[in-house]
Parts: C-alpha cells; structure tokens; sequence
C-alpha cells in the first residue's frame, strides 16, 4: 500500500542557497521538517541540469511521501572520502551539517 503523499502549504519556509555548480532552493513543513528541494544547474537544458531537477523532484516526492532524509542522504553516491558527489547530496550534506551539535559525528555505512 501506498504512503499518503502529505502536500506542503503554498507559504512555506524556504532557503536557497549556490553551491559550486549550482543553485538550491528547499522548502520546508510548518514544523520545520525537509519537504522539498529545487536544484539547477549553471548549464541551463543541459545534461547536468536534466539530473540535478530530476534527483530534485524525485526526493521532494519521497520526502512528502514519508521518507527519511537521512536515509536518502546516506544512499547517495560519495567518493573515497566520504563527500558527496553530486549535487543532491552535497545540498543533504550541507543542510544535515547546519543541524548538528559540533560534537556529532555523521558516519558514512
């Protein structure tokens, strides 16, 4: 069975901010959880943007349909290091790393 899709308001918070690469927009629920994300790419219509709206749109999905953002967060591509690789969860990386005590560790399974 289906997870119930929970719609975000038309006002809602939101932050945008420009990544190396691109730009982020999230929106979040009035109690301040994760709801949606918005990226493009500087190459309007190219290949790059093609994905980076597409990841965008799929997790928002996710996200009103009861998933965790950690988890997707967690899920995604990283090299050797443990960074990030694309610039979903660069933006992910950079919204969980606002919100951690500066003595929280985010391993990476």
């Amino acid at each position: 069975m289906a997870q119930q899709r929970e719609r975000l308001p038309n006002r809602r918070i939101g932050e945008t901010f420009e990544l190396e690469v691109a730009g982020a927009t999230v929106g979040r629920f009035p109690d301040g959880r994760l709801g949606e994300i918005f990226l493009s790419n500087h190459k309007s219509n190219s290949a790059a943007d093609t994905n980076a709206r597409d990841s965008a749109i799929v997790c928002s999905i996710a996200l009103q349909c009861g998933a965790d953002v950690d988890s997707i967060r967690r899920a995604l591509s990283r090299d050797s290091y443990g960074h990030a690789t694309g610039p979903l969860g660069v933006v992910l990386d950079r919204l969980a790393d606002n919100h951690k005590a500066p003595d929280d560790e985010i391993p990476f399974d």
